[in-house]
């Protein structure tokens, strides 16, 4: 498995495994987040991926803390030309030019940074015209505040109207989607959407790809539910199909000397629309675990095994 491999059309490339930053300044505090991200770089990772709302659920947090603790850690390290960062505007505010064009200052303020290397469309927004949203994000990277742009969260029919949009006004074009897809989740993505990627030659970076850590084995039971604030939500996974891939999993994970979670991130890493998986990590602890998937091939047989066990 090639550790580097290319975000569609971008023209930037990524290790396959993408630090997810949404805990940061939530479950990780500073101190920790910078840990984090100090062993992420050391250990080859290079993709960083926040987002303007991290964490605004947060009470007391206005949003921008994950932005924030990033860019702190950017300046102190002076590591900006080291790393990608990937952040995304639109979530709450929607996509309307004058949007997009405030959100991006205030990112770039918090990143510290006068350029953003992957900006997203957090989700989309019908209530703004595909061809206001594209001439703003066409804006940015014209004057250089961004380098490409993706669309995450996005169903196949207007993912496809937004690239011929780009095609026929010679606009910037998404080159990146970001979306849910997992094990358990397969439906979410694969069918129209994961066509249209391959299709126009997109790269993928998917979330979600532990299920909410359902994936890393830890709930096997009612009683596993109750041991964690996330198990409350879990509990949908854990019927027949959820044990069989559970199954499937401990035994792969047996065959290559890893664990459920990597044997997880591997499966992902090895469908052939997925660039790669974005996946968080709330210690250093956490993070080794997920640093290991990157150098897990799977073999065809494990990989079929793998999705006979999650299309049941």
């Amino acid at each position: 498995m090639s550790l580097i491999r290319s975000l569609g059309s971008s023209g930037l490339q990524t290790p396959p495994l993408v630090l997810g930053g949404n805990v940061f300044g939530w479950t990780a505090d500073r101190e920790t987040s910078f840990d984090i991200l100090d062993r992420f770089v050391a250990r080859g990772g290079t993709m960083i991926d926040t987002a303007d709302v991290y964490s605004s659920w947060v009470p007391g947090n206005e949003g921008g803390e994950s932005e924030s603790i990033i860019g702190e850690w950017l300046k102190r390290r002076d590591r900006r030309d080291d790393v990608l960062i990937a952040t995304k505007v639109g979530y709450d505010e929607g996509l309307a030019a004058g949007t997009i064009a405030a959100a991006i200052d205030r990112s770039l303020q918090r990143l510290g940074t006068d350029y953003v290397d992957l900006y997203f469309s957090h989700k989309d927004d019908p209530n703004a015209p595909l061809e206001e949203t594209l001439g703003a994000f066409d804006r940015l990277v014209h004057t250089g505040k961004v380098r490409a742009i993706g669309a995450s969260q996005i169903e196949a029919p207007r993912l496809r109207e937004a690239l011929d949009i780009s095609a026929r006004e010679g606009l910037a074009s998404y080159s990146v989607l970001q979306t849910w897809y997992n094990l358990l989740e397969r439906p979410k993505y694969e069918g129209e959407l994961s066509a249209l990627v391959q299709e126009r030659g997109l790269g993928m970076v998917a979330f979600y790809g532990l299920a909410s850590g359902f994936l890393s084995g830890k709930y096997r039971s009612e009683a596993d539910l109750g041991k964690s604030p996330r198990g409350g939500g879990l509990g949908k996974y854990l019927d027949a199909r959820g044990i069989s891939v559970l199954a499937a999993l401990d035994e792969v994970a047996a065959e290559t000397g890893a664990t459920p979670a990597q044997a997880a991130l591997a499966w992902l890493s090895a469908q052939p629309a997925v660039t790669a998986p974005i996946a968080s990590a709330t210690s250093l602890e956490q993070l080794e675990e997920l640093l290991g998937a990157m150098e897990l091939e799977l073999t065809p047989d494990q990989v079929e095994r793998l999705n006979a066990a999650s299309a049941q």
